[in-house]
């Protein structure tokens, strides 16, 4: 025979379930309360305090190695070449014959006006003569005489010619490589060689425009080039008259100090620059910047109080960057959570940080 539970004790389990709802509502319902009236304490943070600074600027630029002097080779006249002596690669004097035209045309002339003037002159000597006893008018000595000029100054003129046909070395300097070879034809448009002057060379480099009034005559610059580790150095002898429009930047040229054939012009260089130092300098940790879309900002810490202040910064290193307006020393930043602080939050200081 089957039994069932007393109805008393399904009047008791019914009660408890009853009460364990409402008693688990009634604590949920308190929690949110409790947890909204909590009230949050300041946010800890920490600061930088600002003092003045030593601070010597330093910046590495690009640079160009160039020879005293370099220039490409041309002929003055076109023509065929003759002769040429250019030694790939070597030293040459001022004055070297490098390469020869083909003249023959012109020492033809030549000849034959410096026949000319032998009779002209015999005919002058004899129109003289004749002025001194008056068998001839001066008019007639003077068209002898005019004669005899006009074939010098033609004799001059040949001469010029033939000189122009000889292609010498326009300084002492090193060779490149020939881009001819003897029986070609060439035209002014021509390139024959190229031709440095490798005994002293120089340094070109640019610097930012902000960077012109730092740039003085005799500074002695820091160089490197490329495929070596050793360092060379530089004095400024003279810059550009004006800045250039297209970069902002002013051309500056130094004398390399040292002699080293492994120095060759068209070298790339890695131009170190050292400033006078700033000894006020202003200077906060380069997390302390906050990037805005019009301009940068840090944070300060005034009596328990987050001020956002407008700053304008200068140069940096790794670490610091320079502040050049908007702060004083004296003053605290922050310099930890800052993503999380908004104008006026309360904040409390965690940690000093002196670096």
């Amino acid at each position: 025979m089957r039994t069932h539970p007393p109805l008393r004790y399904c009047f008791f389990v019914a009660a408890l379930s009853l009460l364990a709802a409402c008693g688990g509502k009634s604590n949920n319902d308190k929690k949110p309360q409790q947890q909204s009236g909590r009230a949050q304490g300041p946010a800890r943070v920490d600061v930088y305090l600002v003092a003045p600074q030593h601070f010597a600027e330093n910046i590495e630029v690009p640079g160009s190695v160039i020879a005293n002097e370099t220039t490409e080779i041309h002929p003055e006249v076109s023509g065929r070449i003759v002769s040429l002596n250019v030694a790939e690669g070597r030293q040459v004097s001022k004055g070297t014959l490098l390469a020869k035209l083909y003249d023959e045309d012109l020492q033809a002339q030549l000849k034959k006006l410096q026949v000319q003037l032998q009779i002209a002159n015999t005919n002058e000597e004899r129109s003289a003569q004749l002025l001194k006893i008056q068998g001839i008018s001066k008019a007639d000595y003077d068209a002898s005489l005019l004669n005899v000029n006009n074939i010098k100054a033609d004799i001059d003129i040949i001469r010029t010619q033939i000189t122009r046909t000889e292609i010498r070395a326009p300084f002492s300097g090193k060779l490149g490589l020939k881009n001819i070879s003897p029986g070609a034809y060439v035209t002014p448009a021509t390139v024959i060689a190229a031709i440095n002057q490798t005994g002293d060379l120089k340094l070109d480099f640019t610097v930012p425009e902000k960077y012109t009034g730092k740039i003085k005559l005799g500074q002695i610059v820091g160089f490197t080039y490329e495929g070596s580790n050793k360092k060379y150095t530089a004095r400024v002898i003279a810059t550009e008259s004006s800045v250039m429009e297209n970069t902002r930047s002013l051309k500056v040229r130094s004398l390399i100090q040292a002699k080293d054939e492994a120095l060759l012009p068209g070298a790339f260089a890695k131009v170190q620059l050292s400033f006078d130092p700033d000894t006020a300098a202003i200077l906060v940790p380069t997390q302390a910047i906050l990037p805005q879309a019009r301009g940068k900002k840090v944070i300060l810490f005034s009596e328990g109080i987050a001020k956002f202040v407008d700053v304008t910064t200068g140069v940096r290193d790794s670490s610091r960057v320079q502040v050049t307006q908007g702060l004083k020393a004296g003053d605290t930043v922050i310099v930890t959570g800052l993503l999380t602080l908004r104008p006026d939050t309360k904040v409390e200081v965690a940690q000093i940080i002196n670096k």
